[in-house]
């Protein structure tokens, strides 16, 4: 009988520790860009054919967040609970350096994965890419033609 108070104070600790776990909002690291990625200059001039790289791209791994036109409503987005930026808005996507795009779009951020498995070539197209979804008809945002 003398033995069973070990057990039960064993659970009691545990339901404690459980319990004031819950109660403490979780910290998500705080997320910096180092200054020399930010500053980074894109060494990849848009072009048509570059454009349409960045697309494929976007397309297959960015776009079941970020959404079809870069407007953060992606189906993985919504099932996730996440708030994702609008890049259609110019004022999301102008407080932003290409640099810190590359950076992000190469190492992740919050529950995005780092996509270096890109050519680095390959991930300006993309920055390059995202960045039409800010410009008024751009080919990004522009409705599909119709045959």
């Amino acid at each position: 009988m003398s033995r069973l108070w070990i057990p039960a104070a064993a659970m009691l600790l545990l339901g404690a520790m459980a319990y004031s776990q819950e109660k403490q909002p979780a910290k998500t690291p705080e997320f910096k860009i180092p200054p020399e990625e930010a500053s980074r200059e894109n060494p990849v001039k848009p072009t048509p054919a570059g454009l349409t790289e960045g697309k494929k791209y976007y397309n297959l791994d960015c776009q079941v967040c970020h959404g079809d036109h870069g407007d953060g409503k992606g189906d993985l987005a919504a099932d996730l609970k996440t708030k994702m930026p609008d890049w259609r808005d110019p004022a999301t996507l102008e407080k932003m350096t290409d640099g810190e795009l590359f950076y992000i779009v190469s190492k992740g951020k919050g529950e995005m994965p780092e996509d270096s498995r890109l050519k680095p070539e390959l991930r300006w197209e993309l920055v390059n890419y995202i960045r039409t979804f800010a410009k008024k008809d751009s080919p990004a945002t522009a409705p599909a033609k119709k045959p």
